[in-house]
């Protein structure tokens, strides 16, 4: 981002691409990253770079655990390998191409690998629900275009997510239900830090529309 917080512009005619092309939805769970990732992706090519994919393991000693009920708390940040991601972000920005994991929600691993690649002038759009959380990151390595947090009314995203996650069967119905309204309640917390951690609050509309005019 400039120093105003507005993404930057394209580079001009015979000047060389860019290294700041990671744009980063944030943004709460169900709130229409990945849909908005898919629209930007269909309407103008670029790649997704999808975040969520780079949860650690169930098994991994590094899992951080919910006090007192000793469960894997999956809404921690720790749950998620930001190292491992920033890596891969910036290798796809100067090669063009990156493996990333496939992780499977219901069995809580990761069970494949996808490859991600991306041309010298495209955009990469990086969604997840932790994206927030490697802004200063992908800042420090030169390689951030702009930070977003896709937000709308907590009862909207609640309704949305638990429609998304009943009919992936990421969950039990019951369990899935409790946590999204532990989610709902969390949500504004959720905007606030997110938005302290440098992505921009805005809706999926206004997010497409300054993407596409400062190409």
């Amino acid at each position: 981002m400039t120093d105003d917080g507005a993404p930057p512009r394209a580079s001009g005619p015979g000047t060389a691409p860019s290294r700041q092309r990671v744009v980063i939805l944030a943004g709460p769970s169900g709130s229409g990253k990945s849909r908005l990732a898919s629209r930007l992706h269909a309407a103008h090519g670029w790649p997704i770079f999808r975040l969520d994919d780079f949860y650690r393991d169930l098994d991994d000693p590094e899992m951080p655990r919910s006090r007192g009920l000793g469960i894997v708390d999956w809404d921690h940040p720790d749950s998620w390998d930001a190292e491992r991601a920033v890596a891969s972000l910036c290798e796809l920005v100067d090669t063009g191409t990156t493996d990333t994991p496939v992780y499977d929600i219901a069995t809580s691993r990761s069970v494949g690998r996808h490859q991600v690649t991306a041309a010298p002038t495209d955009l990469v759009v990086a969604e997840g629900i932790f994206a927030a959380e490697v802004v200063a990151s992908l800042q420090g390595c030169g390689v951030l275009h702009s930070a977003w947090c896709v937000s709308h009314r907590p009862a909207v995203t609640f309704v949305r997510r638990l429609a998304r996650d009943l009919q992936e069967r990421r969950k039990p119905p019951v369990t899935l239900l409790r946590r999204g309204l532990a989610l709902m309640r969390a949500e504004p917390e959720i905007v606030r830090r997110q938005t302290a951690l440098g992505a921009r609050p805005a809706r999926p509309a206004d997010i497409e529309r300054d993407l596409v005019a400062c190409r």
